[in-house]
């Protein structure tokens, strides 16, 4: 099945003829959700729905659009469990009427997918009623599990698409959240559209699914249109429908990071001894009370300066923080007390002593004298790999009066990983990061990239070794130009 390739450092598209600018972000610790009641529709035998999303967590299931009465008269189109298999459910009069999940597993947490769902209850054969498409390839292969696959009968109603509660992010029948990014959520009323409708293959790399816009497609009575670009009204309706009604989702969850421009996250598949807890999108992290844990970002960079910051909430004891970049993921060992483990080209900056660790095989986990020490600051992370040089701010003060540290030119993958942790032997830490396309924390200076790409605190232009350098956000339009 072809993957969203915007994830690949290598990967090369053509631009994309049509931008997304914003998505909405779902935390599921703060139970968000949109809803409205829909009404009449135009044809409730034909509909279609299509939505890019980015997953942030990886366990329970999790709901895109729920239409729902009650416990017996319900339908979902969400992930299935731990194992995230997408699934498209439907329950009328108690009975199951539609069940259909999906035996691929869809649980990365660094790229963009496009689902779409089309029903024509009208079709004589019963597989043509309902189809899956994951980037613009049709779902073929569903499970046997729990009696499936079972498509809806011949021209019956069902209660997607009807005048029921509608929600977008939450399942009516319990406390189960979606948890990640969404943009560009579309529901058809009365057409049975085509993935072809929503995106399309780019010339130049014909694994990469791009959008298009749906603006001009017939939506029918219950049809509506979720662009998010409205920071003040995330449930608006760009169709001019009905607008949802927000709970638990603000301003501050309107993200920049999109299907057409993604941004780095932290790795929840990288939770070194499990011994994290991931929120805000995978920006933010609260280690557990266990020594020496450590987590990767979701893009590896091999050429390129990059910048992130890392806002320290509340620190490990003894502030016993180590932020930086790490060579290899999911190499860690219990004990290990550099990002990654030994031999992996790690290389971060030490809350306790302000120094930098490096954990190369020559160094081996020996610290050196670089800078302040901090506690609850914001730390800067200035990657410039054309130079093989790694540089650190605190609170915007550029550290080691702006000499680099030399980093190794061989990790074992051939990338470096943004990465951070803390390395104490109780309590735990909250860490922040931003990559820039995160939802800002409490940002009061607003600066961008030299690309205008990106929400940080601090400037990501810098004098470093005594010559002005300007670093860039890590996101996939960046990647694309400068070959990260």
């Amino acid at each position: 099945m072809p993957i969203n390739s915007f994830l690949y450092p290598g990967a090369k598209a053509s631009p994309p003829a049509y931008e997304v600018a914003n998505s909405c972000r779902f935390d599921k610790g703060s139970s968000p959700s949109l809803s409205k009641t829909s009404g009449t529709p135009t044809n409730a035998l034909k509909w279609t729905f299509s939505a890019w999303v980015k997953i942030s967590g990886i366990a329970n299931d999790t709901f895109l659009l729920d239409f729902n009465t009650d416990t017996n008269n319900r339908s979902q189109i969400g992930f299935q469990d731990s194992d995230k298999a997408i699934i498209v459910y439907e329950k009328v009069s108690g009975s199951t009427s539609q069940l259909l999940q999906t035996s691929a597993q869809f649980r990365d947490p660094s790229a963009w997918l496009n689902i779409v769902v089309s029903c024509d209850r009208t079709l004589g054969t019963d597989t043509e009623r309902t189809k899956i498409y994951v980037n613009g390839t049709r779902v073929t292969s569903f499970s046997t599990a729990d009696g499936g696959p079972n498509y809806p009968a011949q021209n019956t109603n069902g209660i997607i698409n009807t005048a029921v509660s509608t929600l977008i992010g939450k399942y009516s029948q319990s406390t189960l959240f979606y948890d990640g990014y969404m943009c560009e959520v579309v529901f058809i009323d009365g057409t049975a559209y085509a993935a072809s409708d929503f995106g399309e293959f780019d010339e130049d790399s014909p694994t990469i699914w791009k959008p298009k816009d749906p603006s001009t497609l017939t939506f029918g009575n219950n049809g509506f249109y979720l662009d998010f670009e409205d920071s003040s009204n995330l449930g608006n309706d760009a169709n001019g429908g009905t607008d949802f009604t927000e709970t638990n989702i603000v301003a501050a969850d309107q993200a920049t990071d999109t299907c057409t421009n993604n941004f780095c996250t932290m790795n929840p598949l990288d939770n070194f001894k499990n011994q994290a807890t991931f929120s805000e999108g995978n920006c933010k992290l609260v280690t557990a009370s266990s020594p020496y844990y450590y987590n990767t970002g979701t893009f590896g960079l091999s050429s390129g300066k990059w910048y992130y910051e890392c806002k320290v909430a509340s620190s490990a004891p003894s502030d016993y923080n180590l932020i930086g970049i790490a060579g290899e993921i999911g190499a860690g060992t219990a004990g290990d007390a550099e990002l990654g483990g030994t031999g992996t080209y790690s290389y971060g900056y030490h809350g306790n002593n302000g120094k930098y660790r490096s954990d190369v095989p020559t160094g081996s986990g020996a610290g050196y004298a670089y800078g302040a020490t901090y506690s609850t600051s914001t730390i800067g992370v200035y990657i410039d790999l054309d130079n093989n040089k790694l540089y650190f701010s605190k609170d915007g003060t550029l550290q080691n009066s702006g000499t680099g540290i030399s980093i190794g030119t061989s990790p074992p993958h051939g990338v470096f990983f943004p990465a951070g942790g803390e390395q104490s032997n109780s309590g735990s830490a909250t860490l922040e990061f931003n990559f820039g396309g995160c939802p800002a924390f409490s940002i009061s200076s607003g600066n961008s990239d030299p690309n205008g790409y990106g929400n940080f605190e601090f400037s990501t232009t810098i004098t470093g070794d005594g010559a002005s350098k300007s670093f860039y956000a890590i996101n996939s339009k960046n990647l694309a130009e400068y070959g990260g």
